[in-house]
């Protein structure tokens, strides 16, 4: 039966929470706050705090709660609590619902669903250890005195279960039985929300445990994870819950089955376990050597981070299959499995109490609760604990182990334990027989000098844990912990460093490095991670190192999915490895193929079943890969091409770029900077310094496009970047460890985007250009060797051969410099063809305003223009898909060629998705293929008549002109401007637009872009035109136009130019308010000291007036209305001006005041700092400033 997470999801953060203020305020009620502890003085027989008299044992349970907080702080001590207290209860609902109880009744509930517990009916009959019989009679007698009864009994059957579970029911006389909490039978009790929260169904698979365990304990991961976005490091206390994932059941059987199970079947060839292993894996070829095993006793398997035990518990279970089937008495096994077989190591105390106790009600689901109550043995849970000895407690040391056994390796293990909440299983014992010591250890007797037995138990509790992670195990399994370096405290990042260095990236990878070592030569390794080790190339070191010495054996390689609820660690593979076994093949089964939202246990079985997605593959295939990828999907075909093809890189250099430490700083948006302060075309170093401008063209990576465009970016290389440079120097000691490659810089390339989740792609950037680190770059020494190396890497062959090197959306350097280059790269056709694919997308990416090379709108060329807008829309898309024809055709040629020359045709077609023509102009990439083919025409038409709206505006700022091509003004100032460069339609004269609902004004957007069509196309032609302008915009557009191109440009425009512009501005908005009394544009190149007073004497002024005469004016309608209608829609329009009118008059002060500052803008500062320099004149300034 399926476990409702949703509901354990729901109630455990809650109850957390919950648990934490139930502590807090009954710690209160004994003098304990986080401000204050109140002082406590022994008198008599009580103990005194304030004003109340507690009996002695309160007194000394209060003492150990102060020294618990004074110890590790209040809010740690009383989350502690709380935490014990959440566990114990949990556990004793489990043991309830599973007549695990030795009475057999409830605690916690009632079958009948009574609102008393059941234990309070027969609370005259039980007889736990160290109850008062009489008074408990005398409490159920006085019939007002049930809560005081049920806290007796409650703590009562903790202590009961002491015996059985010391692990989880610490004696209660202490300082968890001082803040269990009052009022337990009240309807909003902790108790009564645990049961109401979890239907019973859900309590039926000791799974529950895990779950309860990780959404506990969700909420405090979310704030590590908040503060590692303050990059604030994870504390050894926190790991836990940064690394705790709980494992899906079917995964578990997956590693368990193909390890331990494995293992039991080559040494029993005629078991019949295989029938019971759903997810097991049979190997395509037997094995002869293998770890050879007599009996089930001699089994050891350990799970080196345990959490609450799923791995462990499933591992019992077929331990117990393996016992059955050997003969042994039923009764006899769950006590031989705990004591011979299974170890977990864990470093909460939480946790591990939760994982032995789901082993225990393992056991005591065979043996039934009598037999399970009174069994000795305990499961062998190892919780780490920081043990530290002074240098002056190492003679008391000597003095307890003998002078035979101080030697420097047993020195050496009682010093490694001194973080080992931090380091975990990760520490390597120095002592190579830990056991035979600590016999020694343990008989002496040393209880005649407290001094020395203090040290001798400390010395015992190393000695135990470095037996646990002695390498001695047949089989570890493992959920190991997922943290990357940069999450890391500085203490275990330098321990993972200096001993695991081949897996220091990760918590991850350390952990499989140390479960091989943990692991006896030809044992097995099972483990689930991320996917990442298998492909990135920081781990290329840890697999040549993991191939060459052991082999995987089976691997479900899961991708997304992999986790249902672990959020971010979603992506994921179950490795088994053969330890110390070489060259082995293995079965690797592939669901990373399968949607995402496919459930990976269904299709892990119906892969099983149809013996589908199945590849058998050895450590010699990986090995022919650069970085030695685990890619077992690839053909024989693919890998003969990485052996006889040479690399990419023999005649293209791959450079990884700059990474300026400040994109803030260093970066801008060419539109953002005077052009006059910018080189374009700087072929070298020299010329650049020689042309003293600021801002270089700066390639940053970018969408998904190919062979042309994302040229967006400037970057402040003056003076031959001194300042980047020395930034960088200052901050790293180096610059040259974030500025690479600065030789190549200002070269032509060819470029891709280091990271992408939209696919591969490649384009070609003139020279003049610096690259960004995530824009890494390849140089040749020709363009006509780029040429043909761009048709190579942006074909379906290279895509198909970094699937198998780089299956990930991460493409660095060294990877794509590792293609092999099988074909005749010195074929003219190899050139010939990316050129014109390279020349079709630069037509199509400079055919907007975001291009550098922007000459003019497409509709407004001769090759496009009809009589009227219509036609020439028409026109102009019949040519966009042409080109988009002509893009697809050149592309499916390209890839056949280099399909044939890869001898790749029996697994690659040279089609391309219509999705994958990377026009803008192609609708099926602009706005992806979701919706149909109508709704995609319609919103290219839509678009297409915004950026004829922007133009006309542009045209009207003075950017561009319909006397001239290409870009006319973007200097700073309006310095230089000339006003006869736009005869045809002149440019406003001082850059500011109005965009006005109401038609205040005559030189407003909404007027003079009328003029603009008129000049464009003809007055003819008028009335046509804004129809078909107005039906894009809108779909009733057309009812009237000129009140639909009016409401776009007042309302809409801004928007959409924030979004073409991406939060970069050019074009202004100052706006009086929410009521928007007075709104309009300004050129930020012809913004000057002048301009804001020049927009309250030409536009805020006369609206004033021109306001207030139109209400005197409503106000006379009003008085003359001849009907309630027209007197009702005149108040309206007063009522709505009136409060206009308050809202210009207050911004026209705050204009004044800013006016009077004559504020001078620094365009080299960029928008983001300029535009907060006026308070709330402007709109979006949170969005364009990110202010909070």
């Amino acid at each position: 039966m399926t476990i409702n997470t949703n509901a354990l999801k729901t109630y455990a953060p809650k109850a957390r929470k919950d648990f934490i203020a139930a502590m807090i305020t009954r710690a209160a009620k004994f003098g304990i706050t986080e401000k204050e502890i109140t002082e406590q003085r022994e008198q008599g027989d009580v103990v005194i705090v304030g004003a109340d008299a507690l009996p002695k044992k309160v007194g000394e349970q209060r003492k150990k709660l102060v020294g618990r907080i004074k110890k590790h702080g209040f809010e740690q001590a009383m989350e502690a609590v709380a935490y014990t207290w959440f566990n114990r209860l949990v556990a004793i609902r489990y043991m309830e619902l599973h007549g695990l109880l030795d009475h057999g009744y409830r605690v916690l509930s009632h079958p009948s669903g009574k609102e008393l517990p059941e234990i309070l009916e027969h609370a005259e009959h039980l007889d736990f250890p160290g109850l008062d019989k009489s008074k408990v009679i005398d409490l159920k007698l006085d019939g007002t005195k049930d809560a005081e009864l049920y806290r007796m009994l409650l703590i009562a059957q903790c202590n009961a279960l002491h015996r059985a579970m010391p692990f989880l029911f610490e004696r209660i006389d202490d300082e968890t039985e001082l803040l269990l909490p009052d009022n337990l039978l009240h309807s909003d009790s902790l108790i009564r929300k645990l049961v109401a929260a979890i239907d019973e169904a859900d309590w039926q698979d000791i799974e529950v445990i895990g779950w309860l365990y990780q959404f506990y304990i969700s909420e405090k991961k979310d704030e590590v994870f908040a503060g590692l976005k303050k990059n604030q490091k994870i504390t050894a206390e926190k790991i836990p819950a940064a690394t705790q994932l709980f494992t899906p059941h079917w995964i578990v059987r997956y590693l368990v089955e193909n390890s331990l199970g494995r293992l039991w079947l080559l040494n029993r060839p005629d078991s019949r376990l295989a029938e019971q292993m759903d997810y097991y894996i049979a190997p395509e070829e037997p094995e002869i050597d293998f770890l050879k095993i007599s009996k089930p006793e001699n089994i050891k398997v350990c799970d080196p981070a345990c959490g609450s035990g799923h791995m462990l518990t499933y591992a019992f279970d077929l331990l117990h299959a393996i016992y059955e089937e050997e003969g042994y008495d039923p009764k006899e096994i769950p006590a031989l499995i705990l004591k011979h077989n299974l170890t977990g190591i864990e470093i909460d105390d939480r946790a591990g109490a939760l994982a032995a106790f789901a082993l225990s009600m393992k056991a005591a689901e065979k043996l039934g609760r009598r037999r399970f109550l009174r069994m000795d043995v305990k499961p062998d849970i190892v919780v780490l604990q920081d043990v530290a000895f002074t240098s002056e407690e190492m003679t008391d040391v000597q003095a307890v182990v003998g002078r035979d056994l101080f030697t420097d390796e047993l020195r050496e293990t009682l010093s490694q334990f001194e973080q080992a909440k931090n380091f975990g299983s990760l520490i390597v014992p120095k002592l190579r027989d830990p056991l035979e010591t600590l016999r020694v250890v343990e008989a002496r007797d040393f209880s005649s000098d407290l001094l020395l037995k203090e040290v001798q138990d400390r010395i015992v509790a190393v000695l135990r844990m470095a037996e646990a992670l002695s390498p001695k195990y047949h089989s570890v399994v493992a959920n190991p912990p997922y943290m990357g370096g940069k999450g890391m405290n500085g203490a275990l990042a330098a321990f993972l460093g200096d001993q695991f260095s081949d897996g220091k990236s990760d918590l991850m990878t350390a952990f499989i490095l140390r479960g091989l070592s943990l692991t006896k030569a030809d044992g097995v390794l099972s483990a689930v991670t991320l996917d990442s080790w298998m492909f990135l190339s920081s781990y290329s070191s840890l697999r040549s190192k993991l191939l060459l010495k052991h082999s995987i054996s089976s691997m479900a390689h899961i991708g997304w999915n992999c986790f249902p609820d672990g959020h971010t660690y979603n992506r994921g593979v179950a490795c088994v490895f053969r330890v110390d076994r070489k060259n082995l093949s293995g079965v690797f089964m592939n669901l990373a193929d399968y949607p995402a939202v496919k459930d990976k246990r269904e299709a892990f079985l119906e892969s099983l079943s149809a013996k589908i997605n199945i590849y058998s593959r050895g450590a010699t295939a990986f090995r022919k890969l650069p970085g030695a990828p685990i890619a077992y999907w690839l053909s024989d075909e693919v890998l003969e091409n990485f052996s006889s093809g040479y690399p990419l890189k023999k005649i293209g250099d791959t450079r990884q770029g700059m990474a300026t430490s400040d994109n803030n700083r260093f970066l801008r948006f060419w539109y953002e900077v005077s052009q006059t302060r910018t080189k374009r075309d700087a072929k070298n170093h020299d010329a650049a310094k020689a042309s003293d401008a600021m801002w270089f063209p700066y390639n940053k990576g970018g969408a998904y496009r190919k062979w042309y465009g994302n040229s967006e970016n400037v970057v402040n290389w003056e003076n031959d970047g001194s300042e980047v440079l020395s930034f960088a120097a200052e901050k790293y000691g180096s610059p040259t460890r974030t500025i690479k490659s600065i030789s190549e810089y200002f070269k032509p390339s060819i470029s891709w985007s280091k990271v992408t989740s939209s696919g591969f792609s490649v384009r070609y950037y003139d020279a003049g250009h610096i690259f960004d680190v995530a824009g890494c770059s390849i140089f040749a020494t020709s363009v006509d060797e780029l040429t043909g190396l761009i048709g190579f890497t942006n074909s379906k062959v290279t895509h198909h051969l970094l699937k198998s090197i780089s299956p990930t959306i991460n493409y660095e350097a060294g990877q794509i410099a590792s293609l092999p280059i099988c074909a005749d790269m010195s074929d003219t056709s190899l050139v010939t063809l990316p050129s014109k694919l390279i020349a079709v997308a630069r037509s199509d990416w400079d055919a907007y305003e975001t291009s550098w090379d922007f000459c003019t709108l497409p509709l407004l060329s001769p090759d496009h223009r009809g009589e009227t807008l219509e036609e020439s829309y028409a026109t102009l898309r019949a040519h966009w898909q042409g080109m988009t024809n002509e893009m697809l055709r050149l592309e499916i040629e390209n890839n056949r060629i280099f399909i044939d020359a890869y001898g790749l045709k029996d697994e690659l077609t040279p089609e391309v998705p219509i999705e994958e023509i990377t026009l803008t102009c192609n609708p099926a990439y602009r706005y992806g293929v979701k919706g149909t083919e109508e709704e995609r025409e319609e919103r290219l038409r839509s678009d297409t008549m915004k950026e004829l709206i922007s133009y006309a505006i542009g045209c009207m700022m003075g950017r561009y002109s319909l006397t001239e091509s290409g870009l006319i003004y973007a200097n700073a100032g309006n310095e230089g401007f000339d006003p006869s460069r736009y005869r045809d339609f002149p440019a406003d004269d001082d850059g500011i637009v109005p965009i006005t609902e109401v038609e205040w004004f005559d030189d407003d957007a909404a007027l003079r872009f009328e003029e603009f069509l008129k000049v464009a196309w003809s007055p003819d032609t008028l009335r046509d035109n804004l129809r078909f302008v107005a039906e894009s915009l809108a779909a009733n557009g057309g009812n009237d136009p000129q009140k639909t191109i009016r409401n776009y440009i007042s309302k809409s425009f801004f928007k959409d130019h924030m979004q073409t512009y991406k939060k970069r501005p050019i074009y202004w908005l100052f706006s009086s308010g929410k009521l928007r009394a007075f709104e309009c544009l300004v050129y930020l190149h012809r913004y000057n000291e002048s301009t804001l007073s020049r927009m309250r004497m030409e536009y805020v002024t006369p609206l004033t007036s021109r306001m207030a005469a139109r209400i005197d004016q409503l106000e006379d309608d009003i008085t003359s209305a001849s009907s309630s209608a027209a007197r009702n829609k005149a108040q309206k329009e007063k009522d709505l001006m009136v409060k206009q009118l308050d809202e210009l008059r207050a911004f026209d002060e705050e204009l004044r005041h800013y006016a009077d500052q004559r504020i001078a803008l620094d365009l080299d500062d960029g928008v983001k700092a300029n535009y907060g320099k006026f308070g709330n004149l402007l709109a979006e300034r949170k969005a364009i400033t990110g202010e909070k």
